[in-house]
């Protein structure tokens, strides 16, 4: 075969992978395998159907990997360029390891082919794609948690784990033990009736220390990681709508903007040969 004819066989592969009704059928087969997936974890339905259940399982495992065959055809070594094929490359290749054996665990791992969900559908990819632009901010939100949980838990091992009582002992004896109760108030889980008053019965100014801890965690700091994957995805919109010339906002054309982009990613490259 020729090269011309060769790149119209991939462009007409590529089409098709990326239509609209060839991602609304593998959309469909991995919803089908996630319901097959889940009735192989009941006895009776095994014991009724399981042949037919392993046939749908191998048969829809089969189209994903030939879906992956025919994307690495159209788009060759530009394949391995997207995150998102790696993704879908990774579970697929996961599912087809042997399942006896030593390796029976991964046999439970076939689930993670309905996370393909993510690299299928546009508007799964935008929030995950916000929350990886969200995570340097996350970080340091993070670090910000942890240094208050550190002097909180030394705080909390002083104050209340020299006392001898069982329950103390339990929650504040040592610095790990203090940090875990620590998270399960920050939670909200039982910390009144079940951390709190009962610490309040041996220590009664307990209120002091612990009400200021759960304003400034479970009431400030962790609304700061909301607050950052909503940015982020603000962000992220906005993004996709500029570069799909959707945005009525934006004074600039798309070609503009496209302009716009290649100077400036040609000042980056001038700056980095420096």
């Amino acid at each position: 075969m020729s090269a011309p004819s060769q790149n119209a066989s991939r462009k007409t592969i590529a089409s098709l992978v990326e239509g609209r009704w060839f991602t609304i059928f593998i959309t469909t087969l991995i919803l089908i395998n996630a319901v097959t997936l889940g009735m192989e974890t009941d006895e009776e339905l095994v014991a009724s159907y399981g042949g037919l259940l392993h046939l749908a399982d191998r048969v829809i495992l089969a189209i994903f990997t030939i879906e992956l065959a025919l994307k690495f055809y159209a788009y060759r070594v530009s394949f391995f360029r997207s995150g998102w094929n790696w993704f879908d490359l990774a579970i697929v290749t996961i599912a087809w390891l042997p399942t006896s054996g030593a390796l029976t665990v991964l046999r439970a791992l076939r689930i993670l082919r309905v996370l393909r969900l993510i690299s299928v559908v546009p508007q799964m990819r935008r929030v995950v794609a916000a929350i990886g632009h969200s995570i340097p901010g996350m970080v340091s939100v993070v670090g910000v948690l942890g240094l208050i949980f550190y002097v909180s838990a030394v705080l909390a091992t002083k104050l209340f784990g020299t006392h001898p009582a069982p329950e103390m002992q339990e929650w504040f004896g040592s610095i790990s033990a203090s940090a875990y109760t620590l998270f399960q108030i920050m939670t909200l889980e039982s910390w009144s009736m079940g951390v709190v008053r009962p610490t309040m019965v041996l220590f009664p100014w307990a209120w002091m220390f612990f009400l200021p801890f759960i304003i400034i965690t479970s009431f400030a700091v962790l609304n700061f990681f909301i607050g950052i994957i909503v940015d982020s995805m603000q962000m992220a919109q906005k993004l996709e709508a500029i570069e799909s010339g959707e945005d009525d906002d934006m004074p600039m054309t798309k070609q503009d903007y496209r302009a716009l982009r290649a100077q400036l990613d040609e000042i980056t490259k001038k700056l980095d040969q420096k």
